[in-house]
């Protein structure tokens, strides 16, 4: 390993919960060779639908993108790793921080953070109007 790898390597968090793990390949290349951004977005969508769909037990949408930070650039091969955790539940919708990790290929078993994001989802009934989110 170089020393410049070395200031960027982080643990994974222990209080939030992997949600999705998933290895970015050529096709998913922006023109400067680097994983594209919103490649990346919607993973983070994906990944960070899944603790308030487990909450709401029914259809959720996504309605606000509060808040996304690339940190660090994606690159073909590596190993995505998403964490999620919820941060506030209100009548009608479920924020949740959502945190990306990328294990180089190169340097298996070392993390760093390449991503942060901040998304509100609501949940929704049969009809699309917004619904009340269950009692946990």
């Amino acid at each position: 390993m170089s020393d410049v790898a070395r200031p960027f390597t982080v643990a994974l968090p222990t209080d939030q919960e992997l949600v999705l793990k998933v290895i970015p390949m050529p096709a998913d290349c922006n023109a400067s060779g680097d994983i594209f951004g919103g490649w990346v977005m919607a993973q983070v969508d994906l990944a960070g639908a899944v603790l308030p769909a487990r909450r709401v037990k029914g259809r959720i949408a996504t309605v606000a993108v509060n808040e996304f930070i690339f940190k660090q650039a994606v690159k073909v091969g590596d190993i995505l790793s998403f964490f999620a955790r919820i941060v506030k539940v209100g009548r009608t919708s479920v924020t949740v921080q959502v945190e990306v990790f990328a294990e180089r290929f190169a340097l298996q078993g070392q993390y760093i953070k390449v991503t942060e994001a901040r998304l509100t989802y609501v949940a929704i009934d049969k009809q699309g109007k917004p619904c009340p989110v269950p009692e946990a």
